[in-house]
């Protein structure tokens, strides 16, 4: 895979406002945000999509579920948030390096887009 921007935010070639990080993922606000909290969450791992992932990617998958349950937790938005993760160009991914959206903070309608 070659390097996306999440990469080079991982290996703070860019900068970015992080607000959690372990040895497999990393979360940092969205620069254009969709709601009061917007959080992009990315595996350290280069995946593009979640198509692309395997099965020796499960533990890194539930991983990512688990701490965008904390994140939005942390950030006061625990008991409503949403998770979106988008596959593909025509689903809406621009970046291809798997991430998960973590929105909170006003109603969010359904369905979306």
């Amino acid at each position: 895979m070659s390097e996306t921007l999440f990469s080079k935010i991982i290996n703070r070639d860019i900068p970015a406002d992080i607000v959690y990080e372990d040895e497999q993922c990393l979360a940092f606000r969205d620069i254009a945000p969709q709601a009061p909290m917007h959080i992009l969450l990315i595996p350290k791992k280069p995946i593009p999509k979640v198509a692309d992932s395997e099965p020796t990617d499960q533990m890194l998958l539930g991983h990512l579920l688990l701490k965008a349950g904390e994140i939005a937790t942390a950030e006061g938005y625990g008991d409503a948030f949403r998770l979106i993760v988008n596959n593909g160009e025509k689903a809406g991914q621009t970046v291809f390096h798997l991430h998960m959206h973590i929105l909170g903070g006003r109603e969010l309608t359904w369905p979306p887009g």
